[in-house]
């Protein structure tokens, strides 16, 4: 089959790998779609990150690279392993992309499994990848979708980060929250908060991301850093109270400097973004406003919660898919797009049997 493979930074080439076992416990996928993700950007210009270096591999998955990328995938259900009773042929299921630990406990209960050592992302670590035209996976991180579009599908894994940067913040109705970045995560964020009865504001310099913003109607307030004064807009669109709830989705820190200004005392600010380089945080501004400055990384336990909302209708993700493009394009149509004009698309999905 052929798959997107990781050799190291600016190395990625589309090869032919043999199919995956579906083992005992295990489910088999065939791709349908599968994202690329702000991470994926990350290993092609930075890398490796996630990606264990050749000879050196993760101690769970024990691949280094070479590996399979993608971690955004939606699909349907080939072949199942020995012991899966619960899923057959013909289910259309996303895939939740964890590598752990085999003793960490991943039940419902424990709300941290995701920060657990070792952790990495299959698609990233090891284990396969969505950016393949098959995947064989632990029934534990197979989540079915029903009648949900399979495009759409292969977004609720970073909408799932959206719900749990919600969960994370404490975010509730009625509250008023302000998104620092419409970026892909940034643009999910606010529909999850939407789609929970939070006001939303989003603060945003591309003009083409503030217009998606609107298109889309997550946000209820879109506003221009470059022309007005964020922490002054929100006060008055707030009766001078500021922002109950904020999240940083654009890893820059004159935009989390934006979001200490403008939220009201004894409030929650949630960094959501991966930061390449150490930010400098104004302290003054932290203690005097009491101000609760809060990490947030992935999901855990999210899709579920996460898939539901797309089934009841309250979060539409099909206006954020920008384009769809074949596994050997993956390269020029889509990683150079969203390196170079990323302010001109929001996802770019892969068809890998195409």
């Amino acid at each position: 089959m052929k798959a997107a493979r990781y050799y190291d930074r600016g190395d990625i080439r589309i090869e032919d790998i043999p199919e995956p076992t579906v083992r005992p416990g295990t489910v088999g996928i065939d791709v349908a779609y599968c994202g690329i993700c702000g991470t994926d950007l990350h290993e092609y210009l930075d890398g490796p990150i996630f990606v264990p270096p050749a000879g050196h591999p993760h101690p769970v998955s024990g691949e280094s690279a070479p590996v399979t990328l993608g971690h955004e995938m939606s699909g349907v259900v080939y072949a199942v392993g020995d012991g899966v009773e619960d899923l057959k042929p013909g289910d259309r299921v996303v895939v939740e992309p964890y590598i752990l630990r085999p003793d960490v406990d991943t039940g419902v209960d424990n709300p941290t499994y995701h920060l657990s050592p070792d952790m990495n992302f299959i698609g990233l670590g090891g284990s396969g990848g969505g950016l393949a035209e098959k995947i064989a996976v632990e029934r534990r991180w197979v989540h079915p979708v029903g009648d949900v579009p399979l495009d759409q599908a292969a977004l609720i894994e970073p909408l799932s980060v959206g719900y749990h940067a919600f969960q994370r913040s404490g975010a509730k109705s009625g509250d008023f929250a302000l998104v620092g970045g419409a970026g892909p995560i940034g643009l999910l964020t606010c529909a999850v908060l939407k789609a929970m009865g939070v006001e939303v504001a989003v603060t945003e310099l591309s003009p083409l991301r503030r217009q998606k913003a609107l298109e889309t109607e997550v946000a209820d307030h879109v506003i221009d850093p470059a022309v007005t004064d964020v922490a002054e807009e929100v006060r008055r669109l707030t009766d001078g109270k500021g922002a109950d709830v904020a999240f940083e989705a654009t890893s820059v820190n004159v935009v989390l400097d934006t979001l200490l200004d403008a939220v009201r005392p004894g409030s929650v600010v949630t960094v959501i973004s991966i930061w390449g380089n150490p930010a400098s945080v104004d302290m003054q501004k932290l203690v005097l406003k009491e101000i609760d400055l809060r990490g947030t990384i992935a999901y855990v336990n999210s899709h579920p919660q996460t898939i539901k909302l797309v089934q009841e209708g309250r979060i539409d993700l099909a206006p954020f898919i920008t384009k769809t493009i074949n596994l050997d394009d993956l390269v020029s149509e889509g990683f150079e797009t969203l390196i170079h004009h990323n302010e001109t698309a929001v996802k770019i999905l892969v068809e890998p049997r195409t």
